[in-house]
C-alpha cells in the first residue's frame, strides 16, 4: 500500500459509515427531494472538524485545490493582486492564484522547508494582497513572524495546510492563525477520502463567501434554488455524502494517528541523531504531523550518493513540489490566448519566472531528502522508509539500514 496515514486505518467505522449513506439513498448533500432517511454526513464532518481544530466555521469541499480557490475568492483576491507563496510547495498553491486572475509571487524557504520569513517583506508591493504560508511536509511555518508582517502590510493571511490537517503552532491548531485556511483530504494526506478537502475560518463573512463559491453562490445550508439572494459567483465544489461519511469516520482517528506518527518519527529519528554529514530540517513546532523526516545533507553529492543507495531522488527532483520543474509556471501557459493573469490590463507590471531564481531554496532541496513515516510518495521524495503501522523492528531495520548508507559515505 502506497498514500498517506488515514489510507493506512481504513476499517469498520468508514464502512459504516459509506454503508449508512447508500442504505439511505441520499448520496447528494442536501439529501434527495422524495427520499427520506437523510443523515447529513458532510455537515457532520464539517461540525466536527470545525470544533476539532478551533474554527467557528468549516465548509466541506470536493478537494484542497477547491479549497485554495474557495479561500482566494472569500477574499475577493483577483485581477491586478499579488499573493506571496513560497517556491516549494504543491502546484495547487500557485495554480489557484493563477485561476483566481492574481500573480503568485515566489519566495525563498528556509531549513524548514517552509516560506522564510526574513525574505517576505523584499517582495512587497502596492499589489500585494495576501501572503501563502504553506505548512509544508506537515511542518508549521514560523507564523508568529509572518503574522507581523501582515498587520505592518495590511496583508491577508491564507493557511495552506493541504499537507498539514491537524499539526499546531504555539498551541493554536494550523489554520486557526491566519484569516482563513485550505486542507486537503487527498489519498497522500494525514486523513484521506481519496480526494476532497475542507476550508476553515472563524469570519462569517469569508465563511459566507467561501460557501457561496464553492456551491454556485449558494448562502450556507441552502435548501432549493434562492432566487435573489446569492452574493457571488460560484462554482460546484462541493463535497458528496459518501466522501462526507469517509471523511466523518477519518476525522474521529485524526489525534490518534498524530499520535503515532510522532512516537515513530521520534524513534527513527533518535537512532540517527548522533550521525554526522546531514541535519534534520528545522520543526519550528514538535506538534508537526510527523508525516516524514527530512534530512539536509552537508552537501549535494552527499545527498545524491545517499539517494542513489536508497533508490530515491533529493527533494529537488519532485516534478509536483520544486519550482524549477513547473513548466506551466515558469513559462506563464494558461488556457486562454489572453495570456490572463499575466497579460491582464489591470497587472501594470510583468512577472518573471525562471529556473534557479531562488538560490536559498535550491540550495536547500539539493541537499535535503525525505524518508516515510507516514507518506509513502516517490513525488515527494519519500519512496523509502516506515509508515503509520511499521513495527518497532520494522523501524529499527531502517535505521540501521540508513545508518550503514550514511556512515559509508
Amino acid at each position: 500500500m502506497a498514500g498517506g496515514p488515514g489510507s493506512y486505518v481504513f476499517g469498520a467505522e468508514e464502512k459504516k459509515e459509506l454503508m449508512d449513506v447508500i442504505e439511505s439513498g441520499n448520496l447528494f448533500r442536501y439529501g434527495t427531494i422524495g427520499v427520506d432517511g437523510f443523515l447529513g454526513k458532510v455537515a457532520s464532518f464539517e461540525a466536527e472538524m470545525a470544533e476539532r481544530l478551533g474554527h467557528k466555521y468549516v465548509v466541506a469541499t470536493s478537494s484542497g485545490t477547491g479549497s485554495l480557490l474557495c479561500c482566494l475568492a472569500a477574499l475577493g483576491i483577483g485581477a491586478g493582486d499579488e499573493v506571496i507563496v513560497p517556491g516549494y510547495t504543491f502546484i495547487a498553491s500557485m495554480s489557484s492564484i493563477i485561476l483566481a486572475n492574481a500573480i503568485p509571487v515566489l519566495a525563498e524557504i528556509d531549513e524548514s522547508l517552509t516560506i522564510d520569513p526574513a525574505r517576505i517583506e523584499e517582495l512587497i508591493t502596492d499589489r500585494t494582497k495576501a501572503i501563502m504560508p504553506v505548512h509544508m511536509l506537515g511542518n508549521p511555518c514560523d507564523m508568529d513572524p509572518i503574522m507581523e508582517i501582515a498587520k505592518k502590510h495590511n496583508l491577508y493571511v491564507i493557511e495552506d495546510c493541504c499537507q498539514a490537517v491537524g499539526a499546531a503552532y504555539k498551541g493554536k491548531r494550523l489554520g486557526t492563525i491566519g484569516d482563513i485556511a485550505a486542507y486537503s483530504l487527498n489519498t497522500f494526506k494525514t486523513i484521506t477520502t481519496g480526494d476532497g478537502g475542507f476550508v476553515g475560518t472563524s469570519d462569517q463573512n469569508l465563511y459566507e463567501r467561501a460557501f457561496g463559491y464553492h456551491d454556485q453562490g449558494h448562502k450556507p445550508h441552502r435548501m432549493g434554488v434562492e432566487v435573489g439572494n446569492r452574493s457571488i459567483v460560484g462554482m460546484n465544489l462541493r463535497m458528496n455524502e459518501l466522501s462526507g461519511a469517509v471523511a466523518l469516520a477519518q476525522g474521529r482517528k485524526l489525534d490518534g494517528i498524530l499520535e503515532k506518527l510522532r512516537n515513530n518519527k521520534s524513534i527513527l529519528k533518535n537512532k540517527l541523531s548522533d550521525l554526522s554529514k546531514f541535519s534534520f530540517r528545522t520543526i519550528n513546532d514538535e506538534n508537526e504531523c510527523a508525516t516524514l523526516l527530512t534530512l539536509i545533507f552537508d552537501t549535494k553529492e552527499y545527498a545524491d550518493k545517499f539517494c542513489e543507495a536508497i533508490n530515491s531522488v533529493p527533494i529537488s527532483h519532485s516534478g509536483w513540489h520544486v519550482y524549477n520543474n513547473m513548466e506551466q509556471i515558469l513559462n506563464k501557459i494558461t488556457a486562454t490566448e489572453a495570456n490572463c493573469p499575466y497579460d491582464c490590463p489591470k497587472y501594470v507590471v510583468k512577472s518573471e519566472y525562471h529556473k534557479h531564481m531562488l538560490p536559498q531554496t535550491d540550495s536547500i532541496l539539493d541537499r535535503a531528502v525525505n524518508i516515510s513515516i507516514g507518506v509513502v510518495d516517490k513525488g515527494l521524495g519519500s519512496g523509502v522508509g516506515v509508515n503509520i503501522n511499521s513495527s518497532l523492528d520494522d523501524i529499527n531495520d531502517t535505521a540501521t539500514k540508513i545508518r550503514e548508507i550514511i556512515e559509508s559515505l
